[in-house]
């Protein structure tokens, strides 16, 4: 058994696998006597098949079958022992035919190509300047975020009009183009939230309206729109288009959320009985803890920017042709070469990524290993039970819920991205100079969700 390699360009390399009977005639001869130990033909007893009916049968089968192994090992090992760098796995090379002859064994020559990753040349110095976005925490904000905790903490009430953030509970019937009643049409209640109504004249139509009024609406106009839509007149979202544009909607009942008193009962039911007893502590305290949310999402804003600017600006040369018919023979469906084309940009920028960001990885001897994975793991829990309200279990219980989730091959998958894009947001915030940007929280969502 011998591997020659004979390099095309600098991206990708031939591996001619040469095998001889030596290689694989034991191994076939071993594998046809279980066949025949296991085989039942008619008119023989278990065992006593003659070998060349045996090899008749299933030789070619058991033969390739042995092929392939070697081959496969022969592949690998070679890449291993040669330490060589590949993108994806070896694949058959297209428009070379296997040597040799299935029907009297003998050598047999097999022709794969590989795909050489390409050497990644990366400066990343505190020469590189990065905004880091901070989000501007103040009294609005504060008093908005107040505001929330008072409405989640507070009660509907009858109110006997409408105002912007009123709950309306109402009837709605369908019209017909004169604005008749239409005879079979749909007659349903249900709710709408005014926070939720984004439409102007809708918004302004509704506001004041009180128990008993009614007015004709698009039901379109006063939700979400789609599933909402469908779901406020209680049919399903492809019945939409069927039904008419105008409704009569009557208000039966109206109520507003009457936010809970700032007072000693709600702080011990937000943070715990003492921790704070005024609304200057209160605000002290949602600061703090916004600093720290945002402080995530920053990093995460940080590291989109660094990321972004690298991927445009590192030169990484990649094989492909190559990679185009790696991913058509490794896909588990059936794709064609004109699906990969339009969608390999996307996953040559992907594959771009992940070779930098190993590159990163292993010239700072960055690494993740078990026990990391598991202390990240316990964090997250505890961030979970702190956002449910929920006391901490002790630290047997917290281990062995660590090691369940990661015991599951997703979520430790998700968990070792996580960590692993810590340590690189970790090692980006050491490298490049930070510019410290404050923005205001609407102009920190929009930059977000981008």
């Amino acid at each position: 058994m011998n591997v020659i390699r004979e390099d095309v360009n600098e991206m990708s390399a031939i591996l001619k696998v040469q095998i001889a009977p030596a290689d694989y005639q034991a191994k076939v001869d071993a594998s046809l006597e279980k066949y025949r130990k296991q085989a039942k033909i008619p008119g023989f007893r278990p065992g006593k098949i003659p070998m060349g009916m045996i090899r008749k049968q299933f030789g070619k089968a058991v033969l390739g079958e042995e092929l392939n192994k070697i081959v496969s090992d022969s592949l690998f090992g070679y890449v291993n022992e040669n330490k060589i760098e590949i993108l994806g796995n070896p694949i058959p090379k297209e428009d070379i035919e296997v040597k040799g002859d299935f029907e009297n064994p003998g050598d047999f020559e097999f022709t794969y190509e590989i795909g050489l990753s390409p050497e990644i040349k990366l400066t990343l110095s505190a020469k590189d300047k990065f905004d880091y976005v901070k989000v501007k925490i103040d009294d609005t904000l504060l008093s908005k975020q107040v505001d929330d905790l008072r409405r989640r903490y507070g009660k509907l009430v009858a109110s006997e009009k409408v105002g912007d953030s009123d709950l309306i509970l109402a009837q709605f019937v369908e019209l017909n183009a004169d604005d008749s009643i239409k005879a079979g049409g749909i007659l349903h209640s249900s709710t709408i939230s005014m926070e939720f109504v984004e439409d102007k004249a809708a918004k302004k139509a509704l506001t004041g309206k009180a128990v008993g009024d009614k007015l004709i609406v698009n039901p379109a106009h006063v939700s979400k729109g789609g599933k909402d839509t469908a779901a406020m007149l209680g049919i399903q979202e492809e019945q939409l288009a069927e039904i008419s544009d105008k409704f009569q909607m009557t208000i039966t009942e109206i109520r507003h959320m009457e936010l809970a008193e700032l007072n000693q009962d709600l702080y011990d039911k937000l943070f715990g009985e003492g921790a704070i007893s005024t609304e200057a502590e209160l605000k002290d305290r949602i600061s703090k803890d916004l600093e720290g949310m945002f402080a995530n999402d920053s990093d995460r804003l940080l590291t989109r920017s660094v990321y972004e600017s690298l991927v445009e600006n590192t030169k990484v040369n990649l094989p492909t042709d190559f990679l185009k018919r790696w991913i058509k023979l490794s896909n588990e469906k059936p794709i064609t070469m004109e699906e990969i084309e339009a969608q390999f940009e996307g996953y040559e920028k992907s594959m771009k990524w992940q070779l930098i960001q190993g590159h990163i990885f292993k010239a700072n001897e960055i690494k993740v290993d078990q026990m990391e994975a598991l202390e990240f793991t316990k964090g997250l829990l505890l961030n979970q039970y702190a956002q449910y309200g929920l006391p901490a279990p002790d630290e047997k219980e917290l281990v062995a819920s660590a090691a369940k989730v990661l015991s599951d091959r997703e979520e430790s998958s998700r968990v070792y991205d996580m960590l692993a894009e810590s340590k690189l947001t970790e090692y980006f915030k050491s490298t490049v100079k930070l510019n410290d940007k404050v923005v205001s929280y609407d102009e920190f969502v929009e930059l977000a969700s981008k």
